[in-house]
């Protein structure tokens, strides 16, 4: 069992950075692939990015391909998303996910464990 805890977020404007970390305790990361995963208020949560177990392939929704990238510290038993050229509509909470597997995972029903969220506000 992993636990999640994530970090990173805050308010930001138009066009700023941010970048967001998962630590992961109880086991190590490099065991699981990962998520990020995005709810707005009033609305779904969807996933933003994806990465398999050892780093090996990445998924990006369209929203943010380009401006984010999902990346893992072993060493740090970290999982991080880096987030460029913020705009409004990435306002959100941001999860962290991980999931028992070898795969590529995009739907947020499949993963086993869960952070508690972090806060990401971007004005314009």
């Amino acid at each position: 069992q992993v636990q999640l805890v994530e970090s990173g977020g805050g308010l930001v404007q138009a066009g700023d950075s941010l970048r967001l970390s998962c630590a992961a305790s109880g086991r190590t990361v490099s065991s699981y692939a990962m998520g990020w995963f995005r709810q707005a208020p009033g609305k779904e949560r969807e996933i933003v990015a994806a990465i398999t177990r050892g780093g090996g392939r990445t998924y990006y929704a369209d929203s943010v391909k380009g401006r984010f990238t999902i990346s893992g510290d072993n060493a740090k038993n970290t999982v991080y998303l880096q987030m460029n050229s913020l705009k409004p509509e990435d306002t959100a909470v941001y999860y962290c996910a991980a999931r028992n597997g070898g795969g590529l995972y995009t739907r947020n029903s499949i993963y086993d464990y869960w952070g508690q969220g972090t806060q990401v506000t971007v004005s314009s």
